[in-house]
């Protein structure tokens, strides 16, 4: 049990997961992908420039801030200085990229709050195929299924990797997709455990499901072979029909990290079981939730998966350290919901888009067709051994997570046209759904602010661009509030402007988004480099006066952020939590041909329904340019 006894962090955990051999399918074009670049200081400077004068309040902020950029950029200044550490760090061969320990800690492994909310993200499906049984049992054994095959694929590098457009990307972080789970750290670091090993074939090993807070471990192969659908079925009937209420130890994972740390450490010295417990769930292939709620709204779907529902009555049937776990409902209406520390959103978008196209087809790999079901153990049930101490520690658990989720706003709309319409009015359907975004939140700050000023806004707006064209690239910033996108967003309420000069601006805004956008997809951004500058800075040196600017702290203070992706299987909706206690979460879908999906989220003292229905009148203010109409929304999709 080395993976649960060990309670300090190793310096080489990252190296735990194993790679498949580069010559396989999945993993061919790895080593040719370049390594992450890091801009020039100059660069960085100049664009930073261009962003803090966006977000400025007066002429006396800029004045101010531009002299701490002159005196930070100046030649022996501190940011040579800390250019150079970057360089160094750069060209050193025993580091793989320049960022990847700062981004891995400080962006996430030392956040101390719950990852409940703050780090996790969740996606919800489309209803089960009609040509398949519509029973929750049937729904999770397909799923369970078509996440093994997944798996498999992947172990033996026959899985197809992931491209843009004809350019493989990096996989590095399906590595830690599956067998894997966070460990909460006593010294104030988290960090991931693998029971991955080279030789797996992706035959072998377990999976754990939740039912009425009970972890039931199940394998997932006989006789060397993955279990069929029907075999799957089975076991899982079995727990259906065997499970009581448990005691809510998975409630301790939503709670802030030192205090899970303190518990973990309490229920492995509690009692070997325990222990034993935590190691299965910990290498466990992923996780399956069988919850009991049955959902009818696509808002209720999401509410459920997110934070286990409105009150969080299903907290508890969640393992949250787990980067993946399925949840199936007992309508069989069905979710995923992700840990995002070590692996962000895309690949578990690609494995999920494969998994739920495969269920689909009559073509699908069932594991055996005559149906039959071999002589299988029933699945194993882990009993937790809870010490009185341990069960005040989950009561307080509870009552930190239902004072997380009570706090939790969610809205969600659906535009009346999608992607066709928009490409048919010559946009970039991304840049499109930003300008709705920026609009929207250019409305709601000049209703809600004292200011009434759209411009005067509290921080600026992120949009995740991935760096997957690089290894071990992650992601990078694109800061969509523009001095075009303000202009733009200004004349869409000026009653002097012209239609045509509404569509001037509005061309000119799309653009410089797009310029930016490719830009943070080379890794040409400005956030991750300003991260990596205020990351090598020394403990004992000062911090430049630039770090310390208000108006640089509110250029990359995150007020809204945003982040888009897509698969034809998430009618129901995706999203994740604000970054700022007074911000918004905007997860948004182009894709679909004859809707823009938004999904908000936000604190409930944040005028949420306010900026879904901004959103709603900028989506249809925009088309009237082009196509003027009385159309309505679909609301909540």
């Amino acid at each position: 049990m080395d993976i649960i006894q060990n309670t300090k962090r190793p310096d080489n955990w990252k190296d735990a997961a194993p790679f498949p051999p580069e010559s396989t399918v999945t993993f061919a074009g790895q080593h040719q992908l370049p390594k992450l670049p890091l801009p020039e200081l100059e660069t960085t400077l100049s664009t930073l420039r261009s962003s803090l004068k966006t977000l400025s309040w007066n002429e006396e902020e800029i004045t101010e801030v531009e002299r701490k950029i002159r005196e930070f950029e100046k030649e022996g200044g501190v940011g040579w200085t800390l250019q150079g550490r970057l360089n160094t760090r750069r060209d050193d061969t025993n580091i793989r990229h320049w960022l990847e320990d700062f981004w891995d800690n400080n962006a996430y492994l030392k956040y101390r709050d719950s990852v409940m909310i703050n780090v996790s993200y969740y996606y919800c499906f489309s209803h089960q195929p009609r040509h398949l049984p519509q029973t929750a049992v049937s729904r999770a054994a397909y799923l369970i299924r078509a996440a093994l095959l997944e798996r498999k694929a992947y172990k033996q590098g026959s899985m197809l990797p992931e491209m843009n457009r004809k350019d493989p990307i990096c996989m590095d972080t399906w590595r830690w997709m599956f067998d894997c789970c966070r460990i909460p750290g006593l010294e104030g670091a988290d960090w991931s455990v693998t029971g991955a090993k080279p030789s797996d074939t992706g035959n072998e090993g377990h999976i754990i499901v939740l039912r009425r807070n009970r972890p039931w471990k199940v394998e997932i192969s006989k006789d060397g072979r993955l279990l069929s659908v029907a075999e799957i079925e089975k076991q899982l009937q079995h727990i259906y029909d065997n499970s009581t209420e448990g005691p809510e130890v998975g409630v301790l994972t939503s709670n802030h990290r030192d205090a899970w740390a303190k518990d973990y450490a309490s229920l492995v010295s509690a009692d070997p079981q325990n222990a034993t417990n935590l190691e299965d769930i910990a290498t466990a292939a992923f996780v399956v939730c069988l919850d009991t709620a049955r959902p009818i709204s696509p808002l209720e779907l999401s509410k459920l998966t997110f934070h286990g529902g409105e009150n969080g009555e299903m907290l508890g049937n969640r393992w949250w350290d787990k980067p993946a776990q399925i949840v199936i409902c007992d309508n069989a209406e069905a979710g995923y919901v992700g840990e995002h520390s070590v692996m962000d959103g895309t690949p578990s978008v690609t494995m999920l888009d494969r998994m739920l196209s495969a269920i689909k087809s009559p073509d699908f790999d069932h594991g055996n067709t005559d149906n039959q079901v071999l002589h299988l153990s029933p699945p194993s049930l882990l009993e937790w051994k809870t010490t009185p101490s341990i069960q005040n520690a989950i009561a307080s658990a509870r009552k930190a997570a239902g004072a997380n989720i009570g706090k939790q706003d969610m809205g969600m709309t659906s535009t009346s046209y999608g992607r066709d319409a928009v490409k048919k009015f010559g946009f970039s359907p991304d840049a499109w759904a930003q300008m709705i975004i920026q609009l929207a939140y250019h409305r709601l700050v000049a209703a809600t602010s004292p200011h009434k000023n759209g411009r005067r806004r509290d921080g600026g707006t992120y949009e995740a661009a991935s760096t997957r064209g690089f290894l071990k690239g992650r992601t990078e910033t694109i800061r969509t509030v523009t001095e075009e996108s303000m202009a733009w967003c200004d004349s869409m309420d000026d009653p002097n402007a012209s239609e045509e000069e509404r569509k001037r601006l509005l061309k000119a805004a799309t653009k410089r988004h797009g310029e930016d956008a490719t830009k943070a997809v080379k890794a040409m951004g400005i956030d991750r480099h300003l991260f990596g500058l205020q990351n090598v800075l020394k403990p004992d040196e000062d911090v430049p006066e630039l770090f310390k600017d208000p108006l640089f702290v509110r250029a990359k203070t995150w007020i809204v952020s945003t982040s888009a992706i897509f698969s034809p299987h998430f009618t129901r909706g995706y999203g994740w939590g604000q970054v700022m206690p007074n911000g918004f979460g905007v997860a948004y879908m182009t894709g679909f041909p004859d809707a823009l999906k938004f999904t908000v989220t936000s604190q409930k003292d944040q005028p949420n329904t306010q900026f879904v229905g901004e959103l709603e009148k900028a989506a249809e203010d925009l088309r009237s340019l082009f196509e003027p109409q009385d159309t309505s929304l679909k609301s909540h999709m």
